[in-house]
């Protein structure tokens, strides 16, 4: 018998997963795997999160790969630590530069221009160096294997490859996109659920990583072979930029809500937005999670702080504004002012959409991990270096080409980023990695599940179960299948402009690891795509 994977009836309810030596949430069970294997040989929740991580790049690359971005946020040590491992702009890239290879009104999604140096490899090395166990050749053996040996598409994946073939497929023609065709779409189509995949170019390359700790991908070989697409091809990208490249470690950044903070990494990423949001929310009591005043408040906190975080997020060096000064309990008294009976209707425009992978580790022996990993689009810029399996990313898409923009193409430069790791704590002690991984559906995501936790109790499954609602432009506002049909009404009532969108993925996929004071680990994953929670 043959069966329907992406055929299913009736609704599913998962249970929250308890341990207590260690756990595990990925948006795809062999990546989960593959950080519990490290567990079990004797690693921490450090080297569970890189082997993870470096195995979603295999097994989930629609949204993820060796060329995209990394950020982390760690506790470990009795204290948190954050890791931006966000790429530059290439040295050659000027809105002038731009605009001489066709663009326009702003940034193209694919092709060389959105194209930023990838610093995935290098969250991986940065990481083990400072707080791994195992050796880092370890931690890439899983990808590596399900690279060169294959593995069984998962029916969410494979969904979600379909989508974007029929998205490139425009492109098949174009000699700048023959390699993109020929590793992910090796049959002249996407591969099916429970069809085996495989790609010798991404074993090789996680393995030349493996072995360089890094260095291959950034002043060696993998270097040379970007650059040298690059060249041939007509891309600013050069070997100097990849060289040039280093992880930052800096400190996470927070706000007090209920009695709980809320940690997000500082721009360039768009956790600001969250934090902005539930600092407005926080002077606003919320009876119940259903009802009209809560999500009427939610809604317009979040356009608020999106606003905000639009007009002023970038590369940290170039901001205007500062991170106190946005999180200031005055400020978010002043927004919360404007939030009224009505919907407002903001400045920013429509928000895109995004591809990327989040994943929760924990230990058990107190170290835990909130890791984010992402090409942006989907398979990101749509160019592949022949024989590496490195889809570049396309995280430049997202710079301006207006000179009075904050963030304004230019060299060198950290583009306004969507991936945002989460983490909570309660009075000094750590509660548990979060995030909802999405494009800009990030922050709402963040805000929803926080509040589905901390202001209504609902254990980690079941904050992520619960039916969300996004923000897309104006006064509209996208809603799920399962969301109270009653409270639609009511919200249309107040102005907003209730659309029901069917592709549940357009909500957000996310992981949470929550610690009990007991100690022990309730782990929650997403019923939106292949998740699962891995524990011992």
């Amino acid at each position: 018998m043959t069966f329907d994977l992406m055929h299913d009836p009736y609704p599913s309810r998962r249970t929250a997963v308890v341990a207590r030596k260690g756990m595990v949430a990925a948006s795809q069970p062999l990546a989960a795997q593959a950080g519990l294997r490290m567990l079990q040989q004797g690693g921490n929740a450090v080297d569970a999160a890189i082997a993870a991580a470096a195995c979603l790049t295999v097994v989930e690359p629609t949204a993820n790969g060796i060329g995209g971005d990394a950020f982390a946020i760690v506790w470990q040590e009795g204290r948190l630590h954050g890791l931006n491992a966000s790429g530059r702009s290439p040295m050659a890239l000027t809105p002038e530069a731009a605009r001489e290879r066709g663009a326009r009104d702003g940034m193209p999604a694919d092709g060389w221009l959105p194209v930023t140096v990838p610093g995935a490899p290098s969250a991986w090395a940065a990481l083990s160096e400072r707080f791994g166990r195992l050796p880092f050749a370890t931690l890439l053996e899983p990808a590596a294997e399900y690279a060169r040996e294959g593995y069984a598409v998962t029916p969410e994946l494979g969904a979600t490859w379909a989508r974007a073939f029929r998205a490139w497929e425009a492109k098949a023609g174009d000699p700048l996109f023959a390699e993109w065709f020929r590793v992910f779409a090796p049959e002249g189509r996407a591969p099916r659920p429970g069809e085996t995949w495989r790609s010798p170019g991404h074993a090789r390359t996680l393995e030349a990583i493996a072995a360089s700790k890094g260095e291959a991908f950034y002043r060696g070989e993998l270097a040379e072979a970007i650059d040298r697409f690059a060249r041939e091809t007509g891309g600013l990208l050069r070997s100097a930029d990849l060289a040039a490249h280093r992880p930052e470690w800096t400190d996470p950044i927070s706000v007090r809500y209920r009695g709980y903070d809320v940690w997000e990494m500082p721009p360039n990423g768009q956790g600001l937005v969250a934090l902005m949001a539930l600092n407005v929310l926080d002077g606003i009591p919320l009876a119940h999670k259903d009802s009209l005043e809560t999500v009427h408040a939610q809604v317009e906190a979040l356009k608020l702080a999106f606003v905000d975080g639009l007009r002023h997020i970038t590369d940290p060096a170039m901001m205007k504004a500062s991170v106190e000064e946005l999180l200031s309990p005055a400020y978010a008294a002043q927004r919360r002012q404007l939030i009224g009976e009505q919907a407002l209707m903001p400045a920013p425009g429509r928000l895109p959409s995004g591809g990327t992978v989040y994943l929760a580790a924990a230990d058990g022996e107190g170290n835990m991990v909130s890791f984010i990993q992402s090409n942006y689009r989907g398979f990101g810029s749509g160019l592949v270096v022949p024989g590496t399996g490195i889809a570049l990313q396309n995280r430049g898409t997202s710079f301006s080409l207006d000179p009075g923009h904050a963030n304004v193409a230019a060299p060198g430069k950290r583009p306004f980023h969507t991936i945002i790791p989460g983490f909570l704590t309660k009075d000094g002690a750590p509660v548990g990695p979060f995030g909802v991984m999405g494009g800009f559906m990030q922050p709402q995501g963040h805000l929803q599940v926080v509040s589905n936790l901390i202001d209504f109790g609902l254990h980690p499954q079941a904050a992520l179960d619960a039916p969300r609602w996004q923000w897309l432009e104006g006064r509209k506002v996208a809603i799920e299948t399962g969301f109270p049909e009653h409270l639609a009404r009511q919200l249309e009532r107040r102005g907003h402009q209730i659309q029901l969108v069917l592709d549940r993925k357009a909500f957000g996929c996310g992981q949470v690891i929550w610690r009990d004071p007991s100690g022990a680990l309730i782990g929650g994953t997403e019923p939106r795509t292949d998740g699962c929670v891995a524990a011992w």
